[in-house]
């Protein structure tokens, strides 16, 4: 059960702004962002933990006990030639969330959004860090790895959430779901990345330019979608 506790000794402030929808705000006071990424920093309870898995990719099935079957063309697509999955999970804890809720409670209604914003990027990269931290381990047994994809991206249902939750055996961490399928804590990341064998993947270098994040979603509109 390999587990992934490294500290956020940093929050990047461009990523909170364009998470709280402020890239297109000229005159909006650094000093604001800049005071949500250290709040967030000081509350955050970073934590992770991942599981491999072997994976069919002709069935979509991660071959667990029992398999997990993975639902969707896209995240089929995006696993094609894959023989190893990881699955992950991470999270920045309750206090970053509850201070959210307390400020807006309180009228302080910027500083709860920032700070929601902040945590949001904290959590997107502790996430980051943790793929960093896995890939020369991958890289090691000859494998490269897919750009991570979370539930709820692209054709992948949020139904499928609970299976995430059994195969990363997050609960050890404090991760679980709410009757509607989100992530408790809310600042908190489930994922899948493919691994394939460097090898036989005969494109490597069409993965490196392939859409991933905001340049694959067709939400053109988000305030948080960023300038490719």
């Amino acid at each position: 059960m390999p587990v992934y506790n490294a500290p956020l000794l940093t929050i990047d402030p461009k990523e909170t702004r364009r998470y709280a929808g402020l890239m297109r705000a000229k005159n909006f006071d650094e000093a604001l962002i800049e005071e949500a990424c250290q709040d967030a920093r000081l509350l955050a309870k970073p934590q992770g933990i991942w599981q491999l898995y072997d994976y069919d990719c002709e069935k979509q099935d991660v071959l667990a006990d029992p398999p997990f079957h993975i639902e969707g063309a896209k995240i089929g697509k995006h696993l094609a030639g894959c023989d190893k999955v990881i699955l992950l999970a991470v999270t920045v804890g309750d206090d970053i969330e509850d201070m959210v809720t307390k400020r807006f409670s309180d009228g302080e209604y910027a500083s709860s959004v920032l700070l929601d914003a902040a945590a949001t990027t904290a959590v997107e990269q502790l996430a980051d860090g943790m793929e960093r931290a896995i890939k020369p381990k991958m890289a090691a047994q000859g494998y490269g790895m897919r750009w991570r994809f979370s539930p709820g991206y692209g054709d992948w249902p949020l139904d499928q959430q609970p299976e995430l939750i059994r195969l990363t055996r997050c609960e050890t961490i404090g991760i679980t779901l709410s009757e509607s399928k989100m992530l408790v804590p809310r600042k908190s990341v489930t994922a899948i990345i493919g691994l394939y064998k460097e090898e036989t993947h005969t494109t490597p270098q069409a993965d490196a330019h392939e859409a991933r994040g905001c340049a694959a979603c067709g939400k053109k509109d988000c305030p948080s979608r960023r300038q490719e």
